[in-house]
């Protein structure tokens, strides 16, 4: 069993699948506090749903790309259980984690998207650095900025872990905080090897999109 926010359908609106439709698993629970979150609204609350229960309602929207996503998913010990049995049913599966939790335990067909906490986040001290180690090119790593100090920051970090060379990077502006235009002048002018990303579902819809 599970504890689900919400099951939809959309376009996935970041990482190098930006654009495709996806089903959206949000589960509930997130044991961090960033300052900038824009799913809340998924910290309690929520709907028990047993993983059949999950699949059922994944599959009535015949999709080909699935996201897993939160509040911090891993956060209840079945996501990977789920993670799994999405696998086998033939989906192919993304799972967006901050990177606090353990992600070795992931099913390796799965492609994990790490959300490196920076200082602006406020939760900088829950990265869990180990699992940088653990990366695959069949993984991403995600860094959102809250200015100048988060960038020469997440630069530090990518060339520190050589993050480039193990699988791809993405920069993301938080919203209202740092200027997309001032962050694609950093990346240009440090010819950083990195994607930046805006986020597409609210560039459609607007600051009620989900994530």
């Amino acid at each position: 069993m599970l504890r689900i926010t919400e099951i939809f359908y959309s376009l996935q609106g970041e990482t190098s699948r930006a654009g495709l439709p996806t089903v959206f698993i949000r589960l509930t629970g997130c044991p961090l506090r960033c300052r900038y979150c824009d799913t809340s609204y998924a910290f309690s609350g929520g709907q028990t749903m047993s993983i059949a229960a999950i699949l059922d309602a994944v599959a009535a929207f015949a999709p080909h790309y699935v996201t897993v996503t939160g509040g911090e998913p891993l956060a209840q010990s079945n996501c990977r259980v789920l993670l799994t049995s999405l696998c086998d049913a033939g989906y192919s599966v993304s799972l967006e984690t901050s990177g606090a939790l353990d992600i070795s335990q992931v099913d390796r067909r799965v492609s994990r998207i790490v959300d490196i906490k920076t200082p602006g986040s406020g939760e900088v001290d829950k990265n869990r650095w180990q699992n940088l180690d653990d990366l695959t090119a069949h993984d991403e790593v995600k860094f959102v900025l809250c200015g100048q100090a988060d960038y020469h920051w997440a630069m530090q970090v990518l060339r520190d872990f050589k993050l480039d060379t193990k699988c791809p990077v993405l920069f993301s502006p938080s919203h209202h905080e740092l200027k997309p235009t001032e962050l694609a002048n950093w990346i240009l002018q440090d010819r950083l090897p990195v994607r930046m990303q805006l986020q597409l579902h609210k560039l459609l819809w607007g600051e009620c999109a989900g994530k």
